[in-house]
């Protein structure tokens, strides 16, 4: 239902209300636009910090089972030292022992000489 007022506006008038109503809806429109390109990006925000959560979470199991590995990694490298100073020491007995049974095989040798010497 058209106002009183209304019948009594002048063209120029009904005019300028028209183009101010205009920029009134541009404006809303651009402020529309806005808040859909807001909250889109907000969606967008949300998504990403989820990613970075499970990421996070996924770097957290990684850097638990790197530890572990690591863990046995150790224990298994002193285990192999352990062992391998004992091969040593093993070899440097074996390798005294096989010297002074060269020493006594020399003995004997000099012994059965000298005697085999003496023999008219």
């Amino acid at each position: 239902m058209p106002d009183k007022n209304e019948a009594l506006l002048t063209t120029e008038e009904a005019l300028q209300q028209w183009r101010a109503a205009e920029r009134t809806v541009a404006v809303a429109r651009r402020g529309r636009l806005a808040a859909e390109t807001a909250a889109a990006a907000a969606d967008d925000a949300a998504e990403a910090a989820l990613a970075t959560a499970k990421a996070a979470r996924e770097a957290l199991t990684a850097m638990a089972l790197a530890e572990t590995s690591a863990a046995k990694t150790a224990a298994a490298a002193k285990a192999v030292t352990l062992a391998t100073r004992a091969d040593v020491a093993d070899a440097e007995t074996e390798a005294a022992m096989a010297e002074i049974e060269e020493v006594a095989a020399q003995d004997r040798y000099r012994a059965a000489s000298k005697r085999a010497a003496e023999r008219p």
